[in-house]
């Protein structure tokens, strides 16, 4: 009995040489891998048809009969070799323009064969050009043939789709690998799951339909199951193994602002989550809480207010925010809101001259310094704090883990973190890329706010849009215009925003148009940005730079030029610039007219809801198991190869709510049973670092 682990140069026609190529170009090394390396699609070969059923809506098909004769027709590139084949009924041709001499002295007439391939029909006439053809195996029953990805180097060494496939047969069956099973079997019961050997095998030559559905149940079922042990096991480490700051108390910065500071009532989301965190940190434990919450739901001020708890309990905070601006708007926020207070509060940036960097690095070690709001230059070593207790990471999304890490060692008791997040996260990736953290939503837009009309017009009907534009303004609105800037077409998308610039600036002589680039200097885009904010601009003319952390309440109108070219989450963001105040405020999304399916179905779901979590589902929906935040499969403890989040929501589901079962009494998997899911666990995840105690 071969041993899972062996090398695949040991297996039969692979050797040193192939064996490196296949390690290099698919990571495939021993046979493990590639009884996992698995079918992308198959092939119908579950029954074989009579050439007479061909017609013209005939796909793959196999038809078993015998070569009565060949003939070399047509000369130079027209030359060809046909191979008459009958199945005792009717006959059909195999055709081949190279190989001539190979197929002649391999395929004997009069011999039985088993005929593969596409029927192609030229002149009502159907035949098969290049078919697969291999001798019947009765001990072989092949019901739907798999292919595999591989690679133009490898086709050029002729190891192609049906060569992976000939060398998973042969570890399969000829080398009787023994796979050990992955899961207890009372939870293989339970769950009515297909063995392990049973699934492999039938994942990779399922003999029917149902088979294969099977198979992929069970292979989908213990990806999904061993995420969630990794996630929620090192969850329930972390809150073990690392304790937070108590906040004991709910003080008078705290009630003074509610009481007095607040400039509007609290939604009962707001309060909902506000008691969350609460709870969270008078526990004794490290809180690590995500805050999920639509574009102008309120999460800035729960952050605050969750700071003022810190401050209440003499501890520093901190906001991180990833742009200048955004840090900025906060800092400029934060400081009006709490002024009455009398608190201390300072900015942080990369553009925070020297001599102001030293009185401040100075205020927050003596601990003078109470709220202190910063972009990426918070991380750096020389900022040390007193005694930092309470750290909200906005858009949290844009800082790496590792950046993020580096917050823990401004404290010698990890601080409490909030990450935040305007990107609302479908329920299968808040359970995946999340699941290690507590999970709050603020499902609610304060009073008063008014849904946002969106619009989809094509670039033919630029006329009306200029006149709504106008009269948006004659109102003392203001309008963004965005143009999409991708790397890819730099010059091209560059082009298209000067000229967007200059034709704004034609358009409307007798209005002032600002612009924004993330190509400019920082210095000139926060002057650009500034004449929009302040209102001396009426026009601002940019590109996704506005995505995150511009607030205009005046802005009422949203212009995306080239929305085809967004995605639904991106278009869902610019979106929220507007809509901020208590004007009717509107979003056109501008098109040409020819568009694919799915772009139209894309963009008619913006007109449709302006509900983000819906839109976020429908977004992973129409993008796949693609990219998201980053890449879909970062933060996992490892990559998917079968399971789809997109998809197979439901099935991770069920398999979070088993290791939960698991976990509630067994923690460290010390009980026998458990020996096999904690010695695959760290099978899996050996050698991937290990971020869970960090945010």
């Amino acid at each position: 009995m071969v041993p899972i682990d062996t090398d695949l140069k040991f297996l039969s026609g692979v050797g040193p040489a192939r064996a490196e190529l296949l390690a290099k170009e698919l990571g495939l090394r021993t046979l493990d891998d590639l009884i996992h390396f698995f079918p992308y699609r198959y092939l119908d070969r579950s029954r074989f048809y009579k050439i007479a059923e061909i017609d013209s809506t005939t796909s793959y098909i196999q038809v078993k009969g015998k070569i009565t004769g060949y003939q070399i027709t047509g000369e130079g590139r027209a030359k060809r070799l046909i191979a008459h084949f009958t199945d005792g009924g009717d006959t059909i041709d195999l055709i081949f323009f190279k190989g001539y001499q190979y197929i002649t002295e391999r395929y004997r007439v009069g011999t039985e064969y088993v005929v593969f391939g596409k029927p192609n029909c030229f002149n009502h006439t159907f035949s098969f050009v290049h078919p697969d053809i291999e001798l019947p195996d009765p001990s072989r029953q092949v019901g739907f043939m798999p292919l595999y990805h591989t690679s133009e180097k490898l086709k050029n060494k002729y190891i192609t789709s049906k060569t992976i496939q000939k060398y998973v047969y042969e570890a399969i069956r000829s080398t009787e690998v023994r796979v050990n099973e992955t899961l207890p079997q009372d939870l293989i019961a339970k769950c009515q799951l297909m063995p392990l050997r049973n699934a492999l095998v039938a994942i990779h030559f399922p003999r029917s339909a149902k088979e294969l559905e099977n198979a992929r149940l069970r292979l989908k079922f213990e990806e999904l199951f061993y995420i969630q042990l990794s996630i929620l096991r090192q969850s329930s480490l972390h809150r073990n193994k690392y304790k937070g700051v108590v906040f004991e108390k709910v003080g008078g910065y705290f009630n003074d602002f509610y009481k007095k500071c607040l400039p509007f009532d609290l939604t009962n989301a707001q309060k909902r989550v506000l008691r969350e965190i609460r709870e969270d940190t008078r526990t004794g434990r490290q809180m690590n809480r995500l805050l999920q919450g639509d574009v102008g739901s309120g999460k800035t001020i729960v952050a605050l207010m969750s700071m003022l708890l810190a401050v209440d309990n003499g501890c520093q905070t901190c906001i991180l925010a990833p742009t200048e601006i955004l840090a900025a708007q906060h800092y400029e926020s934060i400081s009006h809101m709490v002024e009455p207070l009398q608190l201390q509060v300072r900015l942080l940036t990369g553009s925070t001259k020297k001599k102001e960097r030293e009185t401040l690095h100075e205020s927050l070690r003596d601990g003078s310094l109470q709220i202190l709001v910063g972009t990426h230059a918070v991380l750096e070593d020389e900022v040390q704090f007193k005694n930092l207790g309470f750290v909200v990471i906005d858009e949290q999304h844009r800082f790496g883990v590792q950046q993020r890490s580096r917050m823990w060692l401004k404290n010698a008791v990890p601080p409490h973190v909030l990450v935040m997040t305007a990107t609302p996260i479908p329920r299968t990736l808040a359970m995946t890329v999340y699941g290690d953290l507590d999970v709050s939503v603020i499902d609610e837009l304060p009073p008063g706010r008014k849904p946002i009309k969106t619009m989809h017009v094509f670039e033919n009907n630029r006329e009306r849009l200029t006149q709504f534009m106008r009269s948006e303004i004659k109102q003392g609105r203001q309008i963004y215009v965005v143009y999409p800037l991708i790397e890819e077409s730099e010059k091209s998308d560059m082009k298209n925003l000067m000229n967007g610039f200059s034709q704004m600036k034609e358009l409307f002589p007798e209005y002032s148009v600002s612009m924004v680039h993330g190509k400019m200097k920082p210095a000139e885009k926060d002057a650009a940005m500034q004449l929009f904010v302040s209102g001396q601009a009426q026009i601002l003319v940019a590109t996704t730079v506005i995505e995150v952390g511009v607030n205009v309440p005046n802005a009422s109108v949203m212009v995306i030029e080239n929305a085809e070219r967004f995605g639904l989450s991106q278009l869902h963001q610019l979106r929220g610039r507007v809509g901020r105040g208590a004007d009717q405020s509107y979003c056109v999304l501008v098109s040409r007219y020819e568009l694919g399916a799915d772009t139209r179905k894309r963009l008619s779901i913006m007109t449709e809801t302006n509900d983000g979590f819906e839109i976020a589902e429908a977004d992973l929906k129409l993008r796949g198991p693609g990219d998201l935040d980053g890449t879909m499969q970062s933060g996992l403890p490892f990559d998917l190869q079968i399971a789809n989040l997109s998809t197979d929501g439901l099935l991770l589901q069920q398999a979070r709510g088993e290791v939960e079962k698991i976990l509630a009494g067994d923690p460290l998997l010390a009980a026998s049973e458990h020996t096999v899911l904690l010695d695959n666990l760290q099978r899996k995840t050996k050698g991937v670092v290990n971020w869970s105690s960090i945010s």
